[in-house]
């Protein structure tokens, strides 16, 4: 993400608080643009999962959860690869060119386990829908306090899916892939939505303290 997706000291048998340092997850292959800075917020997406998508979810979920260590590191050695500008969001690791070096890194190996456990958690609603929503819009919101850009929501998922199918083998189907998309869209949308909020209080914050300080100020005749 370090990034923001969840808070330290993660224990990956159990959903963890979201860090509070720097950026990362995305969400689904659908692409969208981006709105201009203050302006109108993104509408809600739909969560289009079914009671058997998230049964597939939750059954593949309990066979990655073994190697959720290792899948972290694989995601963003990936996302890396795949998405080199993406190391500028990551003030740890931007300096680093060699993979094979992050590969070995501490720091990267605790960031995976940070946004495998976002996942978990993730998992872990998806029947509790209020839940779900303010989880993946708070996080959007720590994303945009450090300067996580949204396009870069919708990479994660993509390298989560490739990364997990040689895990899961002939249990990955293309069910199974479809459950996991639509789950990383609603994720990356909600994410954006909580990201264009934060911006858009922040950009009224200087307007709203101008009118406190006048409001302040008596009026000399």
């Amino acid at each position: 993400m370090g990034c923001a997706v969840s808070g330290p000291n993660v224990n990956p048998d159990s959903a963890v608080s979201e860090e509070r340092r720097s950026p990362s997850l995305e969400g689904a292959p659908d692409l969208k643009t981006e709105p201009e800075c203050g302006g109108s917020e993104e509408p809600k997406e739909p969560f289009l999962l079914s009671e058997a998508q998230k049964g597939l979810i939750r059954a593949s979920w309990e066979v990655l959860h073994k190697d959720i260590a290792r899948v972290g590191v694989i995601v963003f050695i990936r996302l890396f690869e795949t998405h080199p500008e993406c190391k500028d969001a990551f003030f740890l690791f931007r300096d680093v060119d060699d993979l094979q070096q992050l590969k070995m890194s501490k720091e990267l190996q605790a960031h995976g386990l940070r946004v495998m456990s976002f996942i978990e958690k993730s998992v872990g609603r998806l029947d509790q829908m209020d839940k779900l929503e303010h989880l993946a819009f708070e996080l959007g919101r720590s994303h945009c306090r450090y300067q996580a850009p949204p396009k870069y929501y919708e990479y994660v998922g993509a390298q989560f899916i490739q990364a997990v199918q040689p895990i899961l083998k002939e249990d990955w189907t293309p069910e199974v892939e479809k459950a996991w998309e639509n789950l990383f869209k609603y994720l990356a949308a909600t994410m954006r939505r909580g990201f264009y909020a934060e911006e858009k209080m922040k950009a009224s914050q200087p307007l709203l303290s101008r009118k406190a300080g006048a409001e302040a100020t008596p009026n000399r005749i």
